[in-house]
């Protein structure tokens, strides 16, 4: 059994990447403390594992909606400059990151689907405007994808299924 991974302000900020979202943990406005809260919870981390072995979809994916109706995330998403909550999404991605390489993850490269964006007129920066019509996330629009540092259980249905394609075509050869 993995054990539940605990991210704090600490190693949030000590990490590479972390440490240029000084301006989210320094915003007193942003709810950076009810991030960390709501992924310090081993049943997330599991569920945000099983999205990518069982759903074959982003880690995030698999508790995006839970995260979204947090009365103090949703509030600041809907509410704030759309710049601001680039930044705390953006802030979002590198916890996901660091709990899931904690618990023997590593990045593909790759980014998921998380959600359809709204059109939004060009130069709109009205608080709200950049959300999303369809998907899984309303205000998440794509996420980082993870693969397990020692393989992973399951094939990809698109291998699978050039794979299929190429016994096929041997056969009729």
């Amino acid at each position: 059994m993995v054990r539940t991974v605990r991210v704090t302000r600490k190693t949030f900020i000590e990490d590479r990447q972390g440490r240029t979202f000084s301006d989210v943990l320094d915003d007193p406005e942003q709810p950076f403390d009810d991030i960390l809260a709501f992924f310090n919870d081993g049943e997330r981390q599991r569920r945000m594992e099983e999205a990518e072995i069982h759903h074959d979809r982003p880690a995030l994916s698999g508790v995006i909606r839970e995260l979204e109706s947090q009365p103090n995330i949703d509030r600041f998403l809907e509410t704030k400059h759309p710049r601001l909550t680039k930044r705390l999404r953006q802030a979002v991605g590198v916890v996901v990151r660091l709990i899931m390489e904690q618990r023997g993850w590593r990045k593909t490269g790759k980014k998921g689907s998380l959600g359809v964006r709204a059109a939004v007129a060009k130069g709109n920066r009205t608080p709200g405007a950049y959300h999303n019509t369809g998907g899984l996330a309303f205000w998440f629009l794509r996420a980082e994808r993870y693969e397990l540092i020692d393989g992973m259980p399951f094939r990809h249905v698109r291998d699978r299924s050039e794979s299929a394609d190429r016994l096929k075509q041997q056969a009729s050869r």
